[in-house]
């Protein structure tokens, strides 16, 4: 069996796996079924995007924009949240997502 170290980042204690987790998870996510609700497609989307890059700086899309202006709300709805936190929240959501669609 492999040993994980510890690390800390941002004050906290983490092990080495989150990032495997949820590269894991984000694999996993694009098996989801076609009739995932558009709601929760853009709630994977918000955290994706939080845990790779932060915070929402972009401008926001215009009104006839539609799907963009949805993922930048999305995205934009976890501004402040750590990046290790939208990965923690990412991979939960992917769990919960694949028993409610199984």
């Amino acid at each position: 069996t492999a040993i994980v170290a510890p690390h800390i980042a941002h004050g906290k204690l983490h092990t080495m796996g989150l990032v495997e987790d949820f590269e894991a998870a984000a694999e996993e996510a694009k098996t989801l079924p076609n009739n995932t609700s558009n709601e929760d497609k853009l709630a994977l989307y918000g955290l994706f995007k939080q845990a790779n890059f932060g915070d929402n700086e972009t401008s926001k899309p215009g009104m006839f924009d539609m799907t963009g202006k949805a993922k930048w709300e999305a995205w934009n709805k976890n501004k402040g949240m750590s990046k290790d936190d939208a990965m923690t929240k990412y991979i939960e959501l992917v769990d919960s997502l694949k028993a409610k669609y199984a």
